[in-house]
C-alpha cells in the first residue's frame, strides 16, 4: 500500500515516515518539490496512492496567512487526492479547535476539518495535544525577563 506523507520532511512527518517505513511510503513536501498551496508535484506524489497523511503546518501563524494556508493546501490536496483515486486521508489537528476559535491559528485548523468532512474522501483527523518540542517556545512566550506573564481567560461555562 503506498502512503504519502503530505509534509514528510518536517518534524512530525519525517519522524512518521520512519515509523512507516515497512510500507511504500513517500515523504512529500517542498524540498521534495510537491508544493500544496500551488498544487505543483501534487498529480505525481499522489499517483497510486491509497492513504495521504498530511501533517504539514503554515509558514506563518498570522490569522490571514495561516487561513489562506489551510483553506488553499487542503482544497488542492482533496482534489488532487480525488483525481488520484486516494481512499483515505489522514489529517493531523489539535486537541479542542473547535473549543478555541479565538485563536486565529485554531480557526484555521477548525476550517481544515471542516473541509476534510466536506469532501467525498474517507477520513480520520487526529487530534494530538501539544508536541514537547514546542515547550521551549511556549515558556518564552509566556516570560519576559524572570517575570512570567499571566493571561486571563474566559471560560464558556
Amino acid at each position: 500500500m503506498k502512503i504519502v506523507v503530505v509534509g514528510g520532511s518536517g518534524l512530525i512527518g519525517s519522524k512518521l515516515v520512519t515509523i512507516l517505513s515497512g510500507h511504500d511510503v513517500v515523504a512529500a513536501s517542498r524540498r521534495s518539490g510537491v508544493d500544496v498551496v500551488s498544487g505543483e508535484g501534487l498529480a505525481d506524489a499522489l499517483r497510486g496512492a491509497s492513504v495521504v497523511v498530511d501533517v504539514t503546518n503554515a509558514p506563518s501563524y498570522e490569522d490571514v496567512a495561516v487561513m489562506k494556508y489551510f483553506k488553499t493546501s487542503t482544497h488542492n490536496l482533496l482534489a488532487a487526492e480525488a483525481a488520484a483515486g486516494v481512499t483515505h486521508h489522514v489529517a493531523l489537528s489539535v486537541v479542542g479547535t473547535e473549543r478555541l476559535l479565538r485563536s486565529g491559528y485554531l480557526r484555521a485548523k477548525f476550517a481544515q476539518e471542516k473541509l476534510i468532512k466536506e469532501s467525498s474522501i474517507p477520513y480520520s483527523i487526529i487530534q494530538a495535544t501539544q508536541f514537547f518540542e514546542f515547550l521551549q517556545d511556549i515558556a518564552d512566550a509566556a516570560t519576559h525577563g524572570t517575570a512570567v506573564r499571566r493571561h486571563q481567560c474566559s471560560s464558556s461555562r
